[in-house]
């Protein structure tokens, strides 16, 4: 199973609206041109970061969407979780009906679970130590080593 597509959108959403605030109303419409995705998806993720309180949101002509906090204080493990990266199961998932008549398929999740949950837990911790504005600030220079290529 797979960190849904919403993960890396919310970072990249979340990049957007500090590096092109600057010159741009930063939008719906701007995000998912970004992304290249429909701006309803990108709706959907304001929505999400919003209620985690990561996001304002300004409605209108002169609106838009600026960080909530300082970039140093979201992590990646607060976007994670604010736009439900993983379902309530968790990261990893077992297919429905091991073989009971098995020896493996009778006893891989008593063997495996605890395992699973402790790289989760493992990958949530690294997360919690990276923040989105160490995103940015590598999102930054690496536009500008670009423009100096140009």
């Amino acid at each position: 199973m797979q960190i849904s597509s919403r993960f890396t959108i919310a970072v990249q959403t979340l990049t957007c609206i500090e590096v092109l605030k600057e010159d741009h109303v930063v939008n719906s419409e701007l995000v998912a041109g970004s992304v290249g995705v429909n701006p309803v998806i990108i709706r959907k993720i304001f929505g999400q970061l919003k209620e985690a309180g990561l996001i304002h949101v300004q409605r209108g002509g002169n609106g838009g969407v600026t960080l909530a906090k300082p970039a140093e204080h979201i992590t990646l493990y607060d976007i994670y979780k604010a736009v439900d990266s993983v379902d309530e199961e968790g990261l990893f998932h077992f297919q429905e009906n091991p073989s009971a008549n098995c020896p493996v398929g009778r006893n891989i999740h008593f063997v495996m679970d605890k395992r699973l949950q402790e790289i989760q837990k493992a990958m949530e911790k690294e997360m919690a130590g990276m923040t989105i504005a160490d995103v940015i600030g590598d999102t930054e220079k690496k536009i500008r080593a670009d423009e100096k290529k140009q």
